[in-house]
């Protein structure tokens, strides 16, 4: 269902469905949806019978795994395929040994951060012109 992708048509999937989701429902400008992150960050694919239906990408950043640019196609939603993204990715991103993960959360879905371990750090803030919460994971002891 998901997996960490390896190939140039597996990304390519991540890019529709992030165009799909960012530009066309959100209406996040390209120029800002796609960076240069793109070309050094861990990207996610979710598939099913071969259908691409989730993305994410993991970007190392000042010793975090931070997780970014997760979405689910809108025919796929309300079946807990969110959570399982977010799992699959924390797992990833655990096993390249990351120990700390942040997350820029829009502010409704914080309570949904908060079900993996997330913590909100700091105010909101504006991101894309969306309203986001810097939220943190330290499963581990310091």
């Amino acid at each position: 269902m998901f997996k960490v992708i390896t190939n140039l048509d597996d990304l390519i999937k991540v890019f529709i469905i992030r165009g799909i989701v960012f530009l066309e429902e959100q209406g996040i400008p390209y120029t800002i949806e796609r960076d240069a992150y793109d070309y050094s960050a861990t990207h996610v694919l979710g598939e099913e019978r071969g259908e691409p239906f989730a993305a994410g990408r993991i970007l190392a950043l000042d010793g975090y795994a931070k997780l970014e640019r997760l979405a689910i196609r809108k025919s796929h939603r309300g079946k807990n395929l969110g959570h399982k993204l977010t799992e699959f990715m924390l797992s990833v991103a655990k096993n390249q040994g990351f120990q700390k993960f942040k997350v820029h959360a829009q502010t409704h879905l914080v309570d949904f951060y908060r079900k993996h371990g997330f913590e909100v750090v700091g105010d909101v803030f504006q991101e894309a012109g969306i309203d986001h919460y810097v939220m943190l994971y330290h499963p581990y002891p310091k």
